[in-house]
């Protein structure tokens, strides 16, 4: 089996989806590894260490891609731009993954499936005990919400800890993280080893003990609406209008009194849910920063634009930079590949060493967008080739 690593062409992407490292790992799964060249050169992995770890680094990604039964990517492939066509290069029947995006252009999951390719789309895969390893999304979040906190400590322009000096007393931050999820909680135990004073809010029940066992407080309006506000996969629900008011009104009266806030809430498939209105902005001190990790689903602040710092009229700063994890491309490209790896290797049959899909694994069902020239995930079987 042939199995291909491209470099990214998407703007802003520095990550790659193998290390030296997995390489050796799909070659023990029985796997002919070839790497485009300077695939991983953004994240620190030059070409000669993949070289070393066993992988052919090829020059022409048309040649890559056409030779190729499975191509790894990071984000989804670049199609019809005028450019390299990295779909129409893969030839058919061929085994595409990666985080794939594909509310975001779902004309792509049509070209997918006319092109007759197997295509998984990793960030679909079931929150079970058993894809933990796979789970690319909590990996790259984790980092995300790491990476946030540094980017606001940066801009911030004030130090985080309280410093008691000979010249007077330093207040610590006051930090406040919307949404408690994986990037969230990280947010909160970076901005906590800083030595801010964190605040933090979710509207799942199970976030509130996990925010105050990391030392945070907890912020919400805790009704019944609130206890009901988890799915069963684990994600939060979209609220009522009238919670959203409620919220808010806490919200607000909270961000007035913070140095830094960052947000981190999103739904599958929907838009970025609007967190900070332009009047809680307008409510900020002066030298306040705002980083909004949604920026790129439409982002949680009013005002903030993706890939810019958008300085406000009271001269609060909102940052919205675009695909976070890539700020940290190192480490990034490090987990990444190893959720790839991690799953491929039930794909792999341990007798022959060749790949056995089987439709009926809830792994597979989940995250398999299409297959044999058809569409077949149910959220998309409508847009058939």
């Amino acid at each position: 089996m042939k199995l291909a690593v491209t470099k990214e062409r998407r703007p802003g992407e520095a990550r790659v989806a193998a290390s030296p490292d997995s390489v050796k790992r799909l070659a023990a799964l029985g796997f002919t590894v070839a790497v485009e060249a300077s695939a991983g050169e953004r994240a620190a992995m030059p070409d000669e260490a993949y070289a070393a770890a066993g992988a052919q680094i090829v020059t022409d990604p048309v040649a890559l891609l056409a030779d190729a039964d499975v191509v790894l990517k990071v984000q989804r492939p670049i199609a019809g731009d005028g450019g390299l066509d990295e779909v129409a290069a893969m030839k058919p029947g061929a085994v595409l993954v990666g985080m794939l995006a594909p509310y975001a252009e779902p004309a792509l999951v049509r070209a997918y499936a006319a092109r007759g390719l197997a295509a998984f789309a990793l960030e679909f895969l079931p929150r079970i005990t058993r894809a933990q390893t796979m789970d690319v999304l909590s990996s790259q979040a984790n980092l995300a919400g790491y990476r946030a906190v540094l980017e606001a400590a940066q801009t911030y322009g004030r130090a985080f800890p309280m410093m008691m000096t000979a010249a007077g007393t330093v207040p610590a931050a006051r930090v406040f993280v919307m949404g408690a999820g994986v990037a969230g909680l990280q947010a909160i135990a970076t901005a906590r080893r800083l030595g801010a004073v964190v605040t933090a809010t979710d509207v799942r029940p199970a976030a509130k003990e996990q925010v105050e066992s990391l030392g945070a407080k907890f912020v919400a309006v805790e009704d019944e609406e609130f206890r009901q506000a988890e799915t069963a996969g684990g994600y939060a629900k979209e609220m009522s209008a009238a919670y959203r008011e409620k919220q808010a009104a806490l919200v607000a009266q909270h961000i007035a009194k913070q140095d830094i806030v960052i947000t981190t809430a999103l739904i599958p498939g929907r838009p970025a849910p609007k967190l900070i209105s332009a009047e809680m902005v307008a409510s900020m001190r002066p030298g306040s920063v705002v980083v909004d990790l949604a920026v790129e689903q439409g982002g949680n602040c009013a005002g903030s634009r993706p890939d810019e710092i958008v300085e406000t009229g009271n001269r609060v700063r909102i940052v919205g930079w675009a695909n976070m994890p890539s700020r940290i491309a190192v480490d990034a490209s490090l987990l990444y590949a190893r959720n790839l790896v991690a799953f491929l290797t039930p794909l792999v049959d341990k007798e022959s060493s060749a790949l056995k899909i089987d439709t009926a694994d809830e792994i597979v069902k989940a995250s398999l967008l299409t297959r044999d020239g058809a569409v077949v995930h149910p959220a998309f079987a409508g847009q058939g080739s």
